[in-house]
């Protein structure tokens, strides 16, 4: 993974500082700032490290930001890769003992913050540091690398001034400790543990031998599904993948790939209908490739009145 740098992948950056008041670039002792953050003689105050930002809470976060580095998690509910990073950037965020904060932000209903971070796909990491955004990286990726990004975020974070610490409100221990969560059965444990390393092949055959001992098992299938296609779209950049499907409209492959990316991004119903329209025109191996891939698609986007919608087209498609 690259280094970041400050600035780095955001052309036409936008500096978010200006939503600052005057009194909040200069407290007063003791003053309250929004949101629940306060000064303290040691360290902000806040309601957690983990919290939820809107297109109108965005200044509590901005002010935030010019005390420790903020990193941005843009994802949204039917996004199968953002179900698989969020949980590792909140476990990671909870190592650094307060000198990070994360800030989620569902792009379906923020659309503001999606474009100030330029999220062309989901999931996409960003930063607020000093007041000015960035973004960090694209895609789920593993464990090990999220801690190594985080590590460059806070030696860049050291070299613009920022080198604060926030502690939870009422509870300082909890700013170390990552919020206890039920056990997964062990081979959807196995698949995690796959997946947080890079090991995509293993994720998969772990997902599989946990459907072949229980055929209903529907996480297991969802699970499957979202690593397929983390595998499918590894490898190509945004441009080559829509260039080959603007060339070669009548090419399954290249028209697969794109709806991938569609589905990734959030463009849903485009990559539904991408797929759905072709499918009339194609002869029957081509007609089962599209079948099957939908059908793990649907998988991926999850209950959703999208899917509901694609999976009654099909269905007339195919009777």
């Amino acid at each position: 993974m690259s280094d970041i740098t400050p600035g780095a992948g955001m052309r036409g950056a936008v500096d978010l500082s200006s939503l600052t008041t005057p009194a909040a670039q200069n407290p007063q002792p003791g003053a309250a700032q929004p949101g629940g953050v306060q000064p303290d003689a040691q360290a902000l105050t806040v309601p957690a490290l983990v919290l939820d930002g809107t297109d109108q809470s965005i200044e509590q976060f901005v002010e935030l930001s010019m005390q420790v580095p903020v990193l941005v998690d843009l994802w949204a509910e039917w996004c199968g890769p953002c179900k698989q990073l969020t949980p590792i950037l909140e476990k990671v965020v909870g190592e650094f003992g307060g000198r990070i904060v994360l800030m989620k932000v569902d792009v379906d209903t923020n659309p503001q913050l999606a474009r100030v971070f330029q999220a062309q796909s989901i999931p996409t990491v960003g930063m607020l540091l000093a007041g000015r955004p960035m973004q960090v990286f694209q895609g789920a990726v593993p464990e090990a690398q999220v801690r190594q990004v985080l590590e460059q975020v806070l030696e860049i974070a050291k070299q613009n001034g920022v080198t604060g610490t926030v502690q939870v409100e009422g509870a300082p221990e909890a700013a170390t400790e990552a919020p206890a969560e039920p056990p997964l059965p062990p081979l959807h444990q196995e698949a995690l543990e796959a997946i947080e390393r890079g090991d995509y092949d293993a994720a998969v055959h772990a997902y599989d031998t946990a459907i072949a001992q229980n055929p209903k098992d529907d996480e297991a299938r969802a699970g499957r599904a979202q690593v397929r296609l983390l595998v499918r779209l590894g490898g190509q950049t945004l441009d080559e993948i829509r260039s080959r499907a603007a060339a070669e409209p009548g090419d399954v492959d290249a028209q697969l790939a794109v709806a991938d990316l569609d589905v990734s991004g959030g463009h849903i119903d485009d990559g539904f209908d991408r797929l759905l329209t072709l499918y009339p025109s194609l002869d029957d191996d081509a007609q089962n490739r599209v079948r099957e891939r939908l059908l793990e698609l649907f998988q991926v986007v999850g209950e959703d009145p999208r899917v509901t919608k694609a999976r009654g087209r099909l269905a007339n498609l195919l009777f």
